[in-house]
């Protein structure tokens, strides 16, 4: 049984957590006085707030590790510190080499090496490491496979949590998602830089409530816990599920990133890429479990840091001078204003948004009867067909009418789908800058305006501050992520490498708002305003991987690029970087393998959660299989794992949803099916495993109903309409309503059952 006493020191930084997380945002809208020229509120929330998230983590490993003391370390201090130093050697060794490797390939281009090559180069490089690294340490014994022998030092585990923890979403979306969403996203569409707080202020929870608890018990998996702490056979079961869940939906973000910066990189198919891709993850995590994974992820930390560091270093020099983006990028944010504002006064940028708003009216007309227009669609192709051919028109002009006839919908319920999608696209781009809200505007609408603009303003915030709590409380969920602090030689080094893992994500994560505002300006202050057929190669080929990362449609017939005819995807922006600000394909190179490393690292991390889930927890021991050894585990984990990483490569081909709400969905169901019961059974002895099941069960099941109750497809087929929301909250934040049912859920059983023990306790002792 797991009981705690008192616990000052936790509960004050939890309550300055809150106040900075929490405080801050609402009432962001109150801090917009400048100082040293920044926004107050803006900086506080990209910046301040993590420095604080920081400080909490980093004081909180200090003074419980001084209370502790090293006693527990149970092993040859002096060997451990020799071992210490051994990698440390090999570390700088690396880092070396990769400098050495990074500046011959810049000299291979300036002697004319091609791009193509260039690509294919950082690829065949970068996976082939990954590759002889997971060769090099693949191992069969269970302690090495599930948790790397727990001998993993707390810097060394820092790096490659933060690796792991860093997918295609932190390094190829956010920068993109706060270029599109700015402050707090549009409308009631949350975003922007919630994903920076909820993503870093998380790790305050994992720090004081779950990692230092979670490796007292010397466990191998989360589903552990849960059988270790409950007993009984559906604890473990539903935890499994649940890992399996979670973590597939966020393993589709990754491989989905794979074969996109793949197919970049060297020119293939999407569907391709995304098998190439897949081949260094295998590697790593079929061989090597988390032995090899962990290093992988040390040497790809590495990778994808510099990869980001650099172009956003390069923009603020080009821009300001100064190659310390975080410190000088406020300055850019009052001339980025400034350009909001010409753009929304520009007549030609109105006269985009009439034309936006005259498709998206044409569209509406349709959908009052699908039936007839679909019918006059087709027949007014098929004439026009007709008369090509019997004109024997040009052989472009006729396939181009076959095309346009074969992309029609085939039915009245695809037609009714695909007219509604394209009318709300055209809403959407239907306003100023596209649709896009002012940058460093913190929430829609205004508090001091009409009713409307208030009830706009009060659903924007309500919505920032959901997203933002799932994130948190999903992190501290996040199987993938816990399973790594299991991996240090002790509680006080997994405290300290907590503190390590928030470092380390914090040096991509203050840049990543500062690259959104450095290329917003680039694109406003140099794109804009070019004629279309001048426009750089490097926007034409990017549209040919995916015409949804990037699409310019002259949409006023000017021959000149608006900022609201150019339509840049989130997954796009961060990749495309080192071309928009001119550095040498190198950089392109260097940032594509960061995407890629980000990936990899990422999916090598969940699917080995899954394959152990899948195989461990769910087959194995869940059955109780008495007579499965420790080898027969393992290979039955990696069978596991190879047959999820080829399922969840299909499903990422079908490009179904970006990388970032993907991502954002498995936070919210993780948040939801662990973390009440997690939290409950850390800290409250009577939580039962009743109430436990019934907790988890509910969180997922609430969480579930309300991201599928709210999809537009899900409500199209139905028939359903109008919205299913409840407090105008949107279904990416769906954990919201799932965790605090899930904590309500558990305790009230756990009392129930404590009762109904306590009755029969006192029956029998009358008897």
């Amino acid at each position: 049984m797991l009981t705690q006493g008192r616990w000052p020191v936790r509960r004050l930084l939890l309550l300055v957590w809150f106040a900075t997380a929490f405080g801050g945002v609402f009432f962001a809208r109150d801090l917009q006085f400048v100082v040293a020229g920044w926004p107050f509120g803006f900086w506080f929330a990209a910046q301040g707030s993590m420095l604080v998230f920081i400080a909490i983590v980093a004081f909180f490993a200090w003074v419980k590790n001084r209370q502790s003391g090293n006693d527990e370390m149970g092993f040859d201090l002096i060997a451990y510190a020799i071992y210490k130093r051994r990698l440390h050697r090999t570390f700088v060794t690396y880092l070396a080499y990769l400098l050495v490797f990074l500046l011959t390939l810049t000299w291979a281009e300036q002697l004319g090496l091609s791009k193509q090559w260039v690509g294919s180069i950082f690829l065949f490089a970068t996976v082939v490491l990954y590759a002889v690294i997971g060769i090099y340490n693949r191992t069969s014994d269970a302690e090495e496979y599930y948790v790397a022998g727990r001998r993993i030092p707390a810097i060394y585990n820092g790096m490659a949590t933060a690796a792991d923890w860093m997918s295609a979403a932190s390094f190829i979306s956010l920068a993109g998602g706060l270029y599109l969403q700015g402050f707090s996203g549009a409308g009631s569409q949350p975003g922007g830089l919630a994903y920076v707080l909820g993503w870093t202020g998380g790790f305050c929870l994992v720090a004081l409530l779950v990692a230092p608890r979670l490796r007292e018990l010397g466990l191998y998996t989360i589903p552990d816990f849960f059988a270790n702490r409950f007993g009984g056979f559906w604890p473990r079961r539903i935890a499994a599920l649940a890992t399996v869940l979670c973590s597939f939906t966020y393993v589709v973000a990754q491989i989905y990133g794979v074969g996109l910066i793949t197919s970049r990189l060297t020119g293939v198919h999407f569907e391709i890429g995304i098998l190439l891709g897949l081949g260094g993850v295998l590697v790593c995590s079929f061989l090597g479990g988390m032995r090899a994974v962990t290093w992988t992820q040390v040497t790809q930390y590495v990778v994808l840091i510099l990869a980001f560091l650099i172009p956003v270093s390069w923009l603020a020099y080009k821009q300001l001078g100064n190659p310390l983006a975080p410190l000088v990028y406020g300055q850019q944010l009052e001339r980025l204003t400034q350009l909001e504002k010409q753009l929304m006064n520009s007549p030609a940028e109105q006269q985009v948004i009439q034309e936006y708003a005259r498709r998206a009216h044409e569209y509406e007309m349709k959908l009052l009867n699908v039936e007839a227009s679909l019918k006059e669609d087709r027949t007014r192709l098929q004439d026009r067909l007709r008369l090509l051919n019997a004109e024997r028109a040009d052989t472009e002009e006729i396939f181009a009418a076959k095309r346009e006839l074969i992309r029609l919908p085939k039915d009245e319920v695809a037609a009714r789908e695909s007219w509604t999608h394209a009318m709300q696209e055209n809403l959407n781009r239907a306003k100023p800058l596209g649709g896009m809200p002012s940058h460093s505007q913190p929430f829609a609408g205004d508090p001091n305006g009409t009713s409307e603009e208030q009830e706009a303003f009060d659903l924007s915030r309500r919505n920032f501050l959901a997203l933002m709590f799932c994130l948190m409380v999903g992190t501290a969920g996040m199987p993938h992520l816990l399973t790594r602090f299991y991996t240090t030689p002790t509680v006080s080094e997994a405290r300290t490498s907590v503190a390590w893992s928030l470092f380390f994500i914090a040096l991509l994560y203050l840049a990543a708002p500062a690259l959104a505002v450095l290329v917003k300006f680039e694109v406003m202050s140099h794109l804009v305003g070019q004629n279309i057929e001048t426009l750089p190669t490097w926007l034409a080929q990017w549209a040919r991987v995916d015409g949804s990362l990037l699409s310019i449609n002259d949409v006023n017939g000017d021959h000149v690029l608006q900022f609201s005819e150019l339509k840049l995807g989130a997954d796009l922006v961060m990749l495309a970087t080192p071309e928009l600000g001119g550095l040498p394909y190198v950089v392109s190179g260097l940032v594509a393998a960061g995407g890629l490393a980000a990936a990899l690292s990422t999916a090598d991390g969940l699917l080995l959660t899954i394959g152990n889930a899948l195989a461990r927890d769910l087959y194995v021991l869940a059955k109780k299989d008495n007579r499965a050894s420790a080898m027969r585990q393992v290979m039955l984990s990696k069978f596991a794992l190879l047959v999820v990483a080829l399922i969840a490569a299909y499903v990422a081909a079908q490009k179904s949803a970006d990388i970032l709400y993907l991502v954002t969905s498995s936070f919210s169901l993780a948040g939801s099916a662990f973390v009440p019961v997690m939290v409950l059974g850390i800290f409250w002895s009577k939580t039962s495993r009743v109430g436990a099941v019934a907790g988890m069960l509910t969180g997922v099941g609430v969480t579930v109903y309300y991201m599928l109750a709210n999809s537009g497809s899900v409500r199209s087929a139905m028939g359903v309409e109008g919205s299913g929301l409840w407090f105008g909250i949107q279904p990416v934040s769906a954990g919201v309503f799932g965790i605090a049912a899930g904590f309500v859920m558990t305790v009230l059983l756990s009392l129930v059952t404590l009762s109904g023990r306590q009755e029969k306790e006192e029956r029998q002792s009358h008897l």
